[in-house]
Protein backbone atom coordinates (compact mmCIF):
# COMPACT_ATOMS: atom_id res chain seq x y z
CA UNK A 1 0.00 0.00 0.00
CA UNK A 2 1.15 3.55 -0.76
CA UNK A 3 0.06 6.83 0.78
CA UNK A 4 -1.17 9.80 -1.27
CA UNK A 5 2.22 11.46 -0.86
CA UNK A 6 4.06 8.33 -2.04
CA UNK A 7 1.77 8.00 -5.08
CA UNK A 8 2.30 11.69 -5.85
CA UNK A 9 6.08 11.30 -5.66
CA UNK A 10 5.96 8.18 -7.84
CA UNK A 11 3.70 9.54 -10.59
CA UNK A 12 4.21 13.30 -10.52
CA UNK A 13 0.48 13.81 -9.95
CA UNK A 14 -0.18 16.35 -7.21
CA UNK A 15 -1.79 15.32 -3.93
CA UNK A 16 -4.55 17.81 -4.66
CA UNK A 17 -5.27 16.12 -8.03
CA UNK A 18 -5.45 12.69 -6.37
CA UNK A 19 -7.92 14.07 -3.83
CA UNK A 20 -9.98 15.47 -6.71
CA UNK A 21 -9.95 12.11 -8.53
CA UNK A 22 -11.36 10.59 -5.34
CA UNK A 23 -14.05 13.27 -5.02
CA UNK A 24 -15.36 12.76 -8.56
CA UNK A 25 -15.19 8.96 -8.28
CA UNK A 26 -12.53 8.57 -10.95
CA UNK A 27 -9.93 6.92 -8.69
CA UNK A 28 -11.00 5.77 -5.24
CA UNK A 29 -8.38 4.82 -2.61
CA UNK A 30 -8.01 1.10 -1.98
CA UNK A 31 -8.34 1.72 1.71
CA UNK A 32 -8.83 4.59 4.17
CA UNK A 33 -7.21 4.23 7.61
CA UNK A 34 -8.92 5.04 10.89
CA UNK A 35 -6.94 8.27 10.91
CA UNK A 36 -8.43 9.16 7.50
CA UNK A 37 -5.35 8.56 5.36
CA UNK A 38 -5.88 7.33 1.80
CA UNK A 39 -3.94 4.21 0.75
CA UNK A 40 -3.50 2.84 -2.77
CA UNK A 41 -2.63 -0.73 -3.84
CA UNK A 42 -1.09 -1.97 -7.11
CA UNK A 43 -4.50 -2.32 -8.80
CA UNK A 44 -5.26 1.34 -8.03
CA UNK A 45 -1.91 2.36 -9.50
CA UNK A 46 -2.73 0.45 -12.71
CA UNK A 47 -6.03 2.35 -12.94
CA UNK A 48 -4.16 5.62 -12.38
CA UNK A 49 -1.76 4.73 -15.19
CA UNK A 50 -4.73 4.15 -17.51
CA UNK A 51 -6.18 7.54 -16.52
CA UNK A 52 -2.88 9.27 -17.31
CA UNK A 53 -2.77 7.67 -20.77
CA UNK A 54 -6.24 9.10 -21.48
CA UNK A 55 -5.12 12.51 -20.18
CA UNK A 56 -2.21 12.51 -22.62
CA UNK A 57 -4.80 12.18 -25.40
CA UNK A 58 -6.55 15.33 -24.09
CA UNK A 59 -9.70 13.44 -23.14
CA UNK A 60 -11.69 15.29 -20.40
CA UNK A 61 -11.77 13.58 -16.98
CA UNK A 62 -15.56 13.33 -17.11
CA UNK A 63 -15.33 11.32 -20.33
CA UNK A 64 -12.45 9.22 -18.95
CA UNK A 65 -14.67 8.27 -16.01
CA UNK A 66 -17.55 7.32 -18.32
CA UNK A 67 -15.28 5.25 -20.56
CA UNK A 68 -13.66 3.33 -17.70
CA UNK A 69 -16.99 2.75 -15.94
CA UNK A 70 -18.61 1.32 -19.06
CA UNK A 71 -19.47 -2.38 -19.13
CA UNK A 72 -17.83 -2.45 -22.58
CA UNK A 73 -14.46 -1.19 -21.28
CA UNK A 74 -11.63 -3.59 -22.15
CA UNK A 75 -8.35 -2.58 -20.51
CA UNK A 76 -6.05 -4.37 -22.96
CA UNK A 77 -7.93 -3.12 -26.00
CA UNK A 78 -7.89 0.39 -24.55
CA UNK A 79 -4.11 0.19 -24.18
CA UNK A 80 -3.75 -0.88 -27.83
CA UNK A 81 -5.92 2.03 -28.97
CA UNK A 82 -4.06 4.47 -26.72
CA UNK A 83 -0.74 3.27 -28.12
CA UNK A 84 -1.93 3.82 -31.69
CA UNK A 85 -3.26 7.31 -30.94
CA UNK A 86 -0.19 8.32 -28.95
CA UNK A 87 2.07 7.25 -31.83
CA UNK A 88 0.02 9.44 -34.19
CA UNK A 89 0.30 12.31 -31.72
CA UNK A 90 4.04 11.74 -31.31
CA UNK A 91 4.65 11.75 -35.07
CA UNK A 92 2.70 14.95 -35.51
CA UNK A 93 4.48 16.62 -32.56
CA UNK A 94 7.86 15.51 -33.93
CA UNK A 95 7.02 17.23 -37.20
CA UNK A 96 6.00 20.42 -35.41
CA UNK A 97 9.15 20.34 -33.21
CA UNK A 98 11.27 19.98 -36.32
CA UNK A 99 9.46 22.98 -37.83
CA UNK A 100 10.16 25.03 -34.67
CA UNK A 101 13.84 24.01 -34.73
CA UNK A 102 14.15 25.18 -38.33
CA UNK A 103 12.50 28.46 -37.41
CA UNK A 104 14.88 28.95 -34.44
CA UNK A 105 17.82 28.38 -36.76
CA UNK A 106 16.55 31.14 -39.00
CA UNK A 107 15.31 28.86 -41.76
CA UNK A 108 12.01 29.40 -43.55
CA UNK A 109 9.80 30.69 -40.75
CA UNK A 110 6.68 30.70 -42.88
CA UNK A 111 6.67 26.97 -43.67
CA UNK A 112 3.28 25.29 -43.30
CA UNK A 113 4.37 21.83 -44.46
CA UNK A 114 2.65 20.10 -41.54
CA UNK A 115 -0.70 21.49 -42.71
CA UNK A 116 -0.12 21.10 -46.45
CA UNK A 117 -3.03 19.77 -48.54
CA UNK A 118 -1.29 20.07 -51.92
CA UNK A 119 -0.68 16.31 -52.26
CA UNK A 120 -4.41 15.66 -51.79
CA UNK A 121 -5.24 18.04 -54.64
CA UNK A 122 -2.55 16.36 -56.77
CA UNK A 123 -4.39 13.05 -56.31
CA UNK A 124 -7.64 14.63 -57.57
CA UNK A 125 -5.78 16.00 -60.61
CA UNK A 126 -4.21 12.59 -61.34
CA UNK A 127 -7.62 10.93 -61.21
CA UNK A 128 -8.90 13.44 -63.79
CA UNK A 129 -6.05 12.57 -66.17
CA UNK A 130 -6.33 8.80 -65.74
CA UNK A 131 -10.14 8.53 -65.74
CA UNK A 132 -11.45 11.40 -67.84
CA UNK A 133 -14.39 9.28 -69.00
CA UNK A 134 -15.45 8.66 -65.39
CA UNK A 135 -15.03 12.35 -64.56
CA UNK A 136 -17.30 13.37 -67.46
CA UNK A 137 -19.83 10.67 -66.65
CA UNK A 138 -20.26 11.51 -62.96
CA UNK A 139 -19.51 15.25 -62.95
CA UNK A 140 -20.99 16.17 -66.34
CA UNK A 141 -17.78 17.63 -67.75
CA UNK A 142 -14.10 18.18 -66.97
CA UNK A 143 -14.90 21.84 -66.26
CA UNK A 144 -17.41 20.86 -63.59
CA UNK A 145 -14.83 18.53 -62.05
CA UNK A 146 -12.36 21.43 -62.01
CA UNK A 147 -15.01 23.50 -60.23
CA UNK A 148 -15.30 20.68 -57.68
CA UNK A 149 -11.53 20.82 -57.07
CA UNK A 150 -11.61 24.60 -56.68
CA UNK A 151 -14.49 24.28 -54.21
CA UNK A 152 -12.38 21.81 -52.22
CA UNK A 153 -9.50 24.29 -52.24
CA UNK A 154 -11.76 27.04 -50.92
CA UNK A 155 -12.67 24.70 -48.04
CA UNK A 156 -9.10 23.51 -47.52
CA UNK A 157 -9.09 24.22 -43.77
CA UNK A 158 -12.30 22.25 -43.19
CA UNK A 159 -11.07 19.31 -45.26
CA UNK A 160 -7.74 19.31 -43.41
CA UNK A 161 -9.54 19.28 -40.06
CA UNK A 162 -11.76 16.39 -41.20
CA UNK A 163 -8.75 14.49 -42.60
CA UNK A 164 -6.83 14.70 -39.33
CA UNK A 165 -9.93 13.84 -37.29
CA UNK A 166 -10.85 10.77 -39.37
CA UNK A 167 -7.47 9.52 -40.61
CA UNK A 168 -4.94 10.86 -38.10
CA UNK A 169 -2.98 12.93 -40.62
CA UNK A 170 -3.32 14.61 -44.00
CA UNK A 171 -0.75 12.18 -45.39
CA UNK A 172 -2.86 9.15 -44.43
CA UNK A 173 -5.98 10.85 -45.77
CA UNK A 174 -4.27 11.50 -49.10
CA UNK A 175 -3.13 7.88 -49.39
CA UNK A 176 -6.65 6.67 -48.58
CA UNK A 177 -8.24 8.96 -51.20
CA UNK A 178 -5.73 7.72 -53.76
CA UNK A 179 -6.60 4.11 -52.95
CA UNK A 180 -10.35 4.79 -52.94
CA UNK A 181 -10.28 6.60 -56.28
CA UNK A 182 -8.27 3.79 -57.89
CA UNK A 183 -10.82 1.18 -56.74
CA UNK A 184 -13.95 3.23 -57.48
CA UNK A 185 -14.01 2.75 -61.27
CA UNK A 186 -14.18 -1.07 -60.95
CA UNK A 187 -17.32 -0.97 -58.80
CA UNK A 188 -18.95 1.72 -60.92
CA UNK A 189 -18.18 -0.11 -64.15
CA UNK A 190 -19.90 -3.25 -62.84
CA UNK A 191 -22.97 -1.24 -61.90
CA UNK A 192 -22.93 0.63 -65.21
CA UNK A 193 -22.71 -2.63 -67.17
CA UNK A 194 -26.13 -3.69 -65.88
CA UNK A 195 -27.63 -0.27 -66.65
CA UNK A 196 -26.12 -0.18 -70.13
CA UNK A 197 -27.29 -3.69 -70.95
CA UNK A 198 -30.83 -2.77 -69.91
CA UNK A 199 -30.97 0.43 -71.94
CA UNK A 200 -29.26 -1.03 -75.02
CA UNK A 201 -31.01 -4.44 -74.93
CA UNK A 202 -27.70 -6.33 -74.68
CA UNK A 203 -29.16 -9.03 -72.42
CA UNK A 204 -31.79 -10.94 -74.48
CA UNK A 205 -33.71 -12.37 -71.53
CA UNK A 206 -33.88 -9.09 -69.62
CA UNK A 207 -34.88 -7.32 -72.84
CA UNK A 208 -37.98 -9.51 -73.17
CA UNK A 209 -38.78 -9.40 -69.44
CA UNK A 210 -38.71 -5.60 -69.23
CA UNK A 211 -40.84 -5.23 -72.37
CA UNK A 212 -43.33 -7.68 -70.91
CA UNK A 213 -43.32 -5.87 -67.55
CA UNK A 214 -44.20 -2.45 -69.02
CA UNK A 215 -46.55 -3.62 -71.77
CA UNK A 216 -49.58 -2.38 -69.82
CA UNK A 217 -49.02 0.30 -67.17
CA UNK A 218 -52.66 0.14 -66.08
CA UNK A 219 -51.96 -3.14 -64.32
CA UNK A 220 -51.28 -3.33 -60.59
CA UNK A 221 -47.49 -3.57 -59.93
CA UNK A 222 -48.28 -5.84 -56.96
CA UNK A 223 -50.47 -8.26 -58.97
CA UNK A 224 -49.47 -11.92 -59.28
CA UNK A 225 -48.81 -11.57 -63.03
CA UNK A 226 -46.47 -8.59 -62.62
CA UNK A 227 -44.77 -10.08 -59.56
CA UNK A 228 -43.88 -13.23 -61.49
CA UNK A 229 -42.06 -11.05 -64.05
CA UNK A 230 -40.38 -9.07 -61.23
CA UNK A 231 -39.16 -12.34 -59.75
CA UNK A 232 -37.65 -13.41 -63.08
CA UNK A 233 -35.90 -10.06 -63.53
CA UNK A 234 -34.48 -10.22 -59.99
CA UNK A 235 -33.26 -13.81 -60.35
CA UNK A 236 -31.70 -13.12 -63.77
CA UNK A 237 -29.87 -10.00 -62.57
CA UNK A 238 -28.48 -11.80 -59.52
CA UNK A 239 -27.39 -14.77 -61.63
CA UNK A 240 -25.76 -12.96 -64.53
CA UNK A 241 -24.19 -9.83 -63.00
CA UNK A 242 -21.24 -9.94 -60.63
CA UNK A 243 -22.30 -6.77 -58.81
CA UNK A 244 -25.47 -8.49 -57.59
CA UNK A 245 -24.09 -11.94 -56.72
CA UNK A 246 -20.86 -11.06 -54.86
CA UNK A 247 -20.72 -10.23 -51.16
CA UNK A 248 -23.24 -7.48 -50.41
CA UNK A 249 -24.91 -8.31 -53.75
CA UNK A 250 -28.43 -8.23 -52.25
CA UNK A 251 -27.75 -4.73 -50.93
CA UNK A 252 -26.53 -3.61 -54.36
CA UNK A 253 -29.71 -4.92 -55.95
CA UNK A 254 -31.83 -3.05 -53.37
CA UNK A 255 -30.10 0.23 -54.27
CA UNK A 256 -30.45 -0.54 -57.99
CA UNK A 257 -34.22 -0.88 -57.50
CA UNK A 258 -34.24 2.50 -55.72
CA UNK A 259 -32.74 4.04 -58.88
CA UNK A 260 -36.02 3.42 -60.75
CA UNK A 261 -37.87 5.46 -58.12
CA UNK A 262 -35.39 8.11 -56.95
CA UNK A 263 -32.56 8.69 -59.45
CA UNK A 264 -33.65 11.50 -61.84
CA UNK A 265 -31.12 10.59 -64.56
CA UNK A 266 -32.03 6.91 -64.52
CA UNK A 267 -35.77 7.67 -64.45
CA UNK A 268 -35.34 9.97 -67.47
CA UNK A 269 -33.38 7.32 -69.41
CA UNK A 270 -35.88 4.51 -68.65
CA UNK A 271 -38.93 6.66 -69.45
CA UNK A 272 -37.30 7.71 -72.72
CA UNK A 273 -36.83 4.05 -73.68
CA UNK A 274 -40.16 2.54 -72.61
CA UNK A 275 -42.52 5.51 -72.21
CA UNK A 276 -43.49 8.06 -69.58
CA UNK A 277 -44.12 6.54 -66.14
CA UNK A 278 -42.40 3.22 -66.89
CA UNK A 279 -39.48 3.77 -64.49
CA UNK A 280 -41.86 4.31 -61.58
CA UNK A 281 -43.89 1.23 -62.60
CA UNK A 282 -40.74 -0.95 -62.80
CA UNK A 283 -39.49 0.42 -59.48
CA UNK A 284 -42.78 -0.25 -57.70
CA UNK A 285 -42.99 -3.78 -59.10
CA UNK A 286 -39.42 -4.68 -58.11
CA UNK A 287 -39.76 -2.95 -54.73
CA UNK A 288 -42.95 -4.88 -53.95
CA UNK A 289 -41.17 -8.13 -54.83
CA UNK A 290 -38.34 -7.20 -52.45
CA UNK A 291 -40.90 -6.91 -49.66
CA UNK A 292 -39.27 -6.35 -46.28
CA UNK A 293 -35.80 -7.19 -47.61
CA UNK A 294 -33.70 -4.14 -46.89
CA UNK A 295 -29.96 -3.74 -46.37
CA UNK A 296 -29.15 -4.72 -42.82
CA UNK A 297 -27.66 -1.29 -42.16
CA UNK A 298 -30.97 0.45 -42.95
CA UNK A 299 -32.79 -1.93 -40.61
CA UNK A 300 -30.26 -1.29 -37.85
CA UNK A 301 -30.58 2.50 -38.12
CA UNK A 302 -34.36 2.13 -37.74
CA UNK A 303 -33.83 -0.15 -34.75
CA UNK A 304 -31.31 2.26 -33.24
CA UNK A 305 -33.74 5.19 -33.37
CA UNK A 306 -36.92 3.27 -32.48
CA UNK A 307 -36.90 4.65 -28.91
CA UNK A 308 -34.97 7.90 -28.40
CA UNK A 309 -35.64 7.84 -24.65
CA UNK A 310 -33.09 5.05 -24.17
CA UNK A 311 -29.53 5.64 -22.99
CA UNK A 312 -27.20 5.88 -26.06
CA UNK A 313 -24.42 4.25 -23.98
CA UNK A 314 -26.57 1.34 -22.78
CA UNK A 315 -25.59 -2.22 -23.59
CA UNK A 316 -28.66 -2.67 -25.81
CA UNK A 317 -27.90 0.39 -27.96
CA UNK A 318 -24.18 -0.33 -28.12
CA UNK A 319 -24.86 -3.85 -29.39
CA UNK A 320 -26.83 -2.32 -32.29
CA UNK A 321 -23.98 0.12 -33.02
CA UNK A 322 -21.49 -2.75 -32.93
CA UNK A 323 -23.56 -4.60 -35.55
CA UNK A 324 -23.63 -1.43 -37.65
CA UNK A 325 -19.86 -1.13 -37.37
CA UNK A 326 -19.31 -4.76 -38.43
CA UNK A 327 -21.55 -4.42 -41.49
CA UNK A 328 -20.02 -1.07 -42.46
CA UNK A 329 -16.55 -2.59 -42.20
CA UNK A 330 -17.57 -5.47 -44.49
CA UNK A 331 -19.10 -3.04 -46.98
CA UNK A 332 -15.97 -0.89 -47.03
CA UNK A 333 -13.88 -4.03 -47.55
CA UNK A 334 -16.17 -5.06 -50.39
CA UNK A 335 -15.74 -1.63 -51.99
CA UNK A 336 -12.01 -1.70 -51.11
CA UNK A 337 -12.43 1.69 -49.47
CA UNK A 338 -10.20 3.04 -46.70
CA UNK A 339 -12.37 5.09 -44.32
CA UNK A 340 -9.72 5.83 -41.67
CA UNK A 341 -9.05 4.60 -38.15
CA UNK A 342 -11.43 7.10 -36.56
CA UNK A 343 -14.36 6.72 -38.97
CA UNK A 344 -16.97 6.36 -36.22
CA UNK A 345 -15.56 9.27 -34.23
CA UNK A 346 -15.85 11.44 -37.32
CA UNK A 347 -19.39 10.20 -38.03
CA UNK A 348 -20.38 10.88 -34.42
CA UNK A 349 -19.18 14.47 -34.74
CA UNK A 350 -21.11 14.83 -38.01
CA UNK A 351 -24.40 13.71 -36.43
CA UNK A 352 -23.80 15.97 -33.43
CA UNK A 353 -22.68 19.17 -35.13
CA UNK A 354 -23.24 19.27 -38.90
CA UNK A 355 -26.53 21.05 -39.77
CA UNK A 356 -27.10 18.96 -42.90
CA UNK A 357 -26.79 15.66 -40.99
CA UNK A 358 -29.02 16.93 -38.18
CA UNK A 359 -31.76 18.22 -40.51
CA UNK A 360 -31.92 15.10 -42.71
CA UNK A 361 -31.65 12.61 -39.81
CA UNK A 362 -34.25 14.33 -37.61
CA UNK A 363 -36.64 14.53 -40.56
CA UNK A 364 -36.20 10.83 -41.25
CA UNK A 365 -36.21 9.37 -37.73
CA UNK A 366 -37.74 12.09 -35.54
CA UNK A 367 -36.63 15.18 -33.63
CA UNK A 368 -33.47 14.52 -31.63
CA UNK A 369 -32.53 11.41 -33.63
CA UNK A 370 -29.30 12.93 -34.97
CA UNK A 371 -28.10 13.79 -31.46
CA UNK A 372 -29.05 10.31 -30.23
CA UNK A 373 -27.15 8.59 -33.08
CA UNK A 374 -24.19 10.92 -32.57
CA UNK A 375 -23.96 10.16 -28.84
CA UNK A 376 -24.28 6.41 -29.47
CA UNK A 377 -21.54 6.48 -32.12
CA UNK A 378 -19.32 8.71 -29.96
CA UNK A 379 -19.55 6.30 -27.03
CA UNK A 380 -18.77 3.37 -29.33
CA UNK A 381 -15.83 5.19 -30.92
CA UNK A 382 -14.27 6.12 -27.58
CA UNK A 383 -14.53 2.55 -26.30
CA UNK A 384 -13.33 0.85 -29.48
Amino acid sequence: MRTVKQVSDLTGISVRALHYYDEIGLLKPSEITEAGYRLYNEEALEILQQILFFKELDIPLKEVKEIMASVHFDKMQALKNQKKLLILKRNRLNGLIELINKTLKGENTMSFEEFDMSEYFNVLEEFKKEHEDMVIKYHGSVDKYNEFIEKCKSNEAKIAKMAIKQYGSIEKYTEAIKKNLSNMPTIMEQNDKFKKDCLEDKHPKLKELYKKLVSDLSKDPSSKEIQEIAEEITDTAKKDYEIFKMDMGDDNWYYMVQNYLLNPEWIKAVDKKYGNGTSKFIGEALKFYLGDKQPKLITLYKKLTSDLSKDPSSKEIQQIVEEMADITKKYHEFLKMDMGDNYWGYMAESYLSKPMYIEVTDKKYGSGASKFIGEALKFYSENN
